[in-house]
Parts: structure tokens; sequence; C-alpha cells
């Protein structure tokens, strides 16, 4: 992890959820022999694999933990058909996180992302 990005997973609330889900996005990508690579995209941590849709971790529009894709992928909206109101979502791009462990179900939309394809 870069010195930038660890500066912004300081500084961010969920900070212990969000870095459990950068070490899930991680394995699910060495489990797929996928490269990823680790950078800032508006200033939230973003994680894109070749071919992918890039992934980034920061707030939800109402605070809390929250995991995004690209808001024109099918990414979110297929999670949210597999798992309804399992979870809380923000549009169509993110889900929202309860605080404590993420669940291991978000492996799903992590695997899903890695691979996209539009």
């Amino acid at each position: 992890m870069s010195p930038e990005v660890a500066a912004v997973f300081d500084a961010m609330p969920g900070r212990e959820a969000l870095l459990a889900v950068r070490a899930m996005i991680l394995d699910e990508a060495a489990a797929l022999g996928l490269s990823v690579t680790e950078s800032l995209k508006w200033g939230q941590p973003s994680y894109a694999a070749p071919g992918g849709t890039p992934i980034r971790l920061g707030r939800g529009r109402h605070g809390g933990a929250a995991v995004f894709t690209h808001c024109a992928t099918s990414v979110v909206p297929e999670f949210r058909a597999a798992f309804g109101d399992r979870f809380r979502y923000d549009g169509t791009r993110g889900v929202l996180l309860d605080p404590g462990a993420p669940p291991d179900e978000l492996r799903m939309l992590i695997r899903r992302a890695l691979t996209y394809r539009g």
C-alpha cells in the first residue's frame, strides 16, 4: 500500500471494514489469477484489474463505509437482484456497509467487478 493510500485509509470512518474489503479484493484477484492496481480515484482507494471495472472504497452519500463500482455497469444491480434488502445501496453504484466485518456475500460483487465485461 502506498503512503498516499494509507493516509486516506487512516482518515476514513469505517476504516477497519474498508481494510477488510481491501483484503477481500486482493484475495479474490489472486484466486482469479488477476493483477490489481491500487491507486486513488476521486480521493478514494481504487482497485482495478485489466478488463474489469474499478472498485472504489469510501463513504456513501449519507456517511458510513461503502463499496462502489461504475454506475453504468450492471455490477451493483446484479448484486441487488441476488441479495435484495439484505444490504443497503447507494443507487446503482454502491453497497453500503454496516459497522464490523464485511459479509462474505460481498465477494460476489468483488468477483463480478474484477471480471466485468461491459
